[in-house]
């Protein structure tokens, strides 16, 4: 669970910096937010699954 909720807050930090580099407004940045938060989440649950499958 760990992974999953580290690889979530990592893609929310991600997708706001990308937001802010292309000069993005606050929906924009809470947008991507969103966006990479979800994609980052998903990885993480994968790699949390073949974790506890190897483990």
């Amino acid at each position: 669970m760990i992974v999953v909720l580290g690889m979530a807050l990592l893609g929310v930090i991600l997708g706001v910096r990308t937001a802010r580099k292309r000069n993005g407004s606050g929906a924009d940045m809470a947008q991507y937010a969103a966006g990479y938060g979800i994609a980052f989440a998903l990885v993480g649950l994968v790699i949390s699954l073949v974790l506890v499958r190897l483990v």
